[in-house]
């Protein structure tokens, strides 16, 4: 090996090395502002670790790219084959790639405008699922049922997040038409308001419950109307609860639920 070839060899080493070193004390030093950032507060911390992963990919690509171009120049490989080679490619691609341009621009206006950050629950596209990554080009959610599924971010016309800052669950609840309705919302309000004091549920629980009355008189029952003010991630175990409490506060006052029924009339000659 000739003495050009070593030194070229140990300067494509110290590039790799210098590469190597940058983004670990990128990374470093984003995770310490990341960790600074979560102490401010859940909504805070989690639109920084979402914008992190996007910055750190972007770090990452850059520093490749330089490293490469760095190490061609190292050995005096030109890059003109090259460039008149990605010329040729990207007019090519360009024709084709009108959605994957499409899918970034979303996914950065996503980041930007703070739609929704990771953890969050998410409705996108016809599917609803916590966000487990997004991605330059998709959003990546996981189901109830624990599918995942890579939605491209620019099919994204509606985003529905239901874990911002607050949640409002609405209980409708159907009582039978022999039943005294304002009896029924007394005790539906009593017990919404026992939830909220027990101290089990009450952190859960934001603002006093809210008995919005009647809401529509049904085929076979009055569908009455309350609704809870939660923190957003709460919202389905508090609800969950308080149904639970309401029908069984119902069987001990009396109160019926009604189910639909047929009845049938015989008539004899």
């Amino acid at each position: 090996m000739s003495e050009s070839d070593l030194s070229r060899l140990v300067g494509s080493a110290v590039v790799l090395g210098i590469t190597l070193l940058a983004y670990l004390i990128s990374v470093r030093l984003g995770q310490r502002f990341v960790k600074r950032l979560q102490g401010k507060g859940a909504e805070t911390g989690a639109r920084a670790v979402t914008l992190w992963l996007m910055i750190r990919r972007v770090i990452l690509a850059v520093l490749v790219i330089t490293a490469v171009l760095m190490v061609f120049s190292i050995w005096d490989i030109t890059l003109t084959p090259f460039i008149a080679m990605g010329t040729v490619i990207g007019a090519a691609v360009g024709f084709g790639a009108q959605d994957v341009i499409k899918d970034l621009l979303a996914g950065f206006f996503i980041l930007a405008e703070d739609q929704y950050h990771i953890g969050d629950t998410v409705s996108i596209a016809g599917t609803t699922g916590t966000v487990d990554d997004i991605q330059f080009r998709v959003t990546v959610l996981r189901d109830y049922e624990g599918n995942v599924h890579f939605v491209p971010n620019g099919q994204i016309t509606v985003a529905s997040n239901f874990t911002s800052i607050f949640s409002q669950p609405v209980l409708d609840i159907g009582v039978a038409y022999g039943q005294d309705v304002d009896v029924a919302m007394d005790v539906i309000l009593d017990e919404l308001n026992s939830l909220a004091a027990d101290p089990q549920w009450q952190a859960k629980i934001r603002e006093p419950a809210e008995m919005l009355g009647v809401q529509r008189l049904g085929d076979s029952s009055v569908v009455l109307r309350a609704r809870l003010t939660t923190i957003a991630e709460e919202r389905w175990s508090v609800r969950r609860e308080a149904l639970r409490r309401i029908k069984n506060r119902f069987d001990l006052e009396g109160i019926e639920i009604p189910f639909p029924q047929v009845t049938v009339h015989q008539r004899s000659d």
